[in-house]
C-alpha cells in the first residue's frame, strides 16, 4: 500500500509544523487518537501518579513544578513502581479510525521514571465495545516490543494494511509517558456517508496534502471538527513582501458533487485575507504527487472575491459545477482562516470506491463481524470470509454497505 503524500512548498526557512520537529514523514498525517478528533483512553492498569487522560489531549507538553499528594505532578500519564514481574498498559479509542502508519510515545519530562521498553498492539471491532469486548478481542501487534529513551519523542514506523479502531500502549516495566499519538489516514465507514456530508472532514477521509506556508500555524488545523475557539487553532502564514499569494490545497473523501463550501475567517481581524478564490480538480491516481498537484489546471468554484475579517463565510456550488476530488484555496495576499467546510455528496463511483477501501481495510476479525452483522447470505458471507484475495468484491456484498443514494 502506498503512503499518501503530504508536502508543503515554504517560502521562508522559518516554515514549521504545529507538533514534534521530527523527520518521520508520518507525522505530518493526522494524529488519529487526538483528543480533538474523539480519541480517548478509555481504559488502563494504573495511573496511581498520573492521569491515563493526558496521553490522547492536545497541545505540547507542559512542564509542572508541584507536588502533590502522591508525589511529583506530570503532564502525563504516570504508574507506579512494579514491585513484581509485569507491565502496565492504556488503550486508546481512536477518534478516526484508520490505517496507522506510525507512532510517537512522548515521554518529555519523564527522566528517571520512563519506561525502558514500550510495544504497540491494535484491534478493530464494531460498534462501542466495553472492557468485555475489548478483553476477548483479537490484538495485533503494531510496534514489536522495542526500547524507548526519556525525555524525547519516540517515533517508531508501522506497516500494517488494516483498519484500526483501538490501540494499546504497553510500557514495561512501569513508569511515565507524556503524549501518545497515532498517525495515520483515516478510513470512512461507507455507512456513514448518507446524504449530504463535509467531504472534507478528517472523519471521512478528508486531508491537507500540501500549502504555500504554514509559519504561524498548521493547515490541517482547517479540517478539525467543531469551530475554532482561537486564532491558534486555524492557518496561518507569515507575512508576504513579494507579489504571490497564499494557498492550500485539500484532498476530499472521493469524487465529489459539491453544493456549497464554508470558508471561515472567525478570530482573524487583522490578519484575514483579502479575497478569496476556491477551485477544483479531479485526480483518478490515489496519491499524486504534490507539486505535480500544485501546478496543474484548476477549475474555479468560487470565483476570486473579497471575504471578510471574523466571519463564516458560505458560498453556493452552482448544479453545473464539475465532480471533483481536491480542493485549492487561494488566499490573496496571505493571511489565516479558522475553517474549511466542503458539502456534497460522493458519486456513485466514490460511494463504490469507499466500500472497496473500507472493505479491504478490514482486519479478519472485523470483516467478520460486519459480515455477519449485515444480514446477508451466509453462503456469500462464508466465500468472503474464505477468500484469500479480497479485491474482488460481490455486488451484492457492496450494495449491502454502501449508502443508499437520496
Amino acid at each position: 500500500m502506498t503512503r499518501p503524500s503530504t508536502r508543503t512548498a515554504p517560502r521562508t526557512e522559518s516554515t514549521r509544523l504545529d507538533g514534534p520537529d521530527m523527520d518521520a514523514d508520518f507525522v505530518q498525517l493526522p494524529d488519529l487518537a487526538a483528543r480533538r478528533l474523539g480519541g480517548a483512553v478509555i481504559a488502563a492498569n494504573d495511573d496511581f501518579f498520573a492521569d491515563r487522560a493526558a496521553l490522547v489531549m492536545p497541545g505540547p507538553v507542559q512542564p509542572r513544578t508541584e507536588f502533590g499528594y502522591r508525589g511529583k505532578v506530570y503532564d502525563g500519564w504516570e504508574t507506579r513502581r512494579r514491585r513484581e514481574p509485569g507491565s502496565d498498559h492504556a488503550i486508546v479509542r481512536l477518534g478516526i479510525p484508520g490505517i496507522v502508519h506510525g507512532v510517537v510515545v512522548d515521554t518529555a519530562y519523564f527522566r528517571g521514571n520512563y519506561p525502558p521498553e514500550i510495544s504497540v498492539e491494535a484491534t478493530a471491532l464494531e460498534d462501542y465495545p466495553g472492557p468485555a469486548e475489548l478483553a476477548a478481542a483479537e490484538w495485533e501487534t503494531l510496534v514489536e516490543r522495542s526500547p524507548a529513551k526519556g525525555d524525547r519523542p519516540n517515533v517508531y514506523d508501522v506497516r500494517s494494511p488494516h483498519r484500526w479502531t483501538h490501540a494499546r500502549l504497553t510500557i514495561y516495566p512501569d513508569g511515565g509517558v507524556a503524549r501518545f499519538r497515532v498517525h495515520g489516514e483515516a478510513v470512512v465507514d461507507p455507512r456513514l456517508l448518507h446524504g449530504t456530508v463535509d467531504l472534507a472532514a478528517q472523519d471521512r477521509g478528508g486531508l491537507v496534502v500540501s500549502c504555500s506556508d504554514m509559519f504561524y500555524s498548521s493547515p490541517a488545523n482547517l479540517l478539525l471538527p467543531g469551530p475554532a475557539r482561537t486564532m491558534g487553532e486555524g492557518w496561518e502564514t507569515a507575512r508576504r513582501r513579494d507579489d504571490g499569494n497564499d494557498w492550500v490545497i485539500v484532498k476530499l473523501a472521493g469524487p465529489s458533487r459539491l453544493r456549497d463550501i464554508e470558508f471561515d475567517t472567525s478570530h482573524f481581524v487583522g490578519n484575514a485575507p483579502g479575497e478569496v478564490q476556491i477551485s477544483g480538480t479531479r485526480v483518478d491516481s490515489p496519491n499524486p504527487d504534490p507539486d505535480a498537484l500544485a501546478s496543474r489546471v484548476w477549475t474555479p468554484l468560487v470565483p476570486r472575491r473579497t471575504v471578510r475579517p471574523d466571519t463564516p463565510h458560505r458560498f453556493g456550488i452552482g448544479p453545473g459545477a464539475p465532480t471533483v476530488t481536491h480542493l485549492k484555496i487561494d488566499i490573496y495576499p496571505d493571511g489565516g482562516f479558522a475553517r474549511l467546510r466542503a458539502n456534497g455528496e460522493l458519486s456513485d463511483g466514490g460511494v463504490e470506491t469507499a466500500a472497496h477501501r473500507w472493505l479491504d481495510a478490514l482486519p479478519p476479525m472485523h470483516l467478520r463481524e460486519a459480515l455477519l452483522g449485515a444480514g446477508l447470505d451466509r453462503a456469500l458471507v462464508a466465500g468472503a470470509l474464505r477468500a484469500a484475495d479480497r479485491r474482488g468484491w460481490p455486488q451484492e456484498l457492496l450494495d449491502a454497505f454502501a449508502p443508499r443514494r437520496p
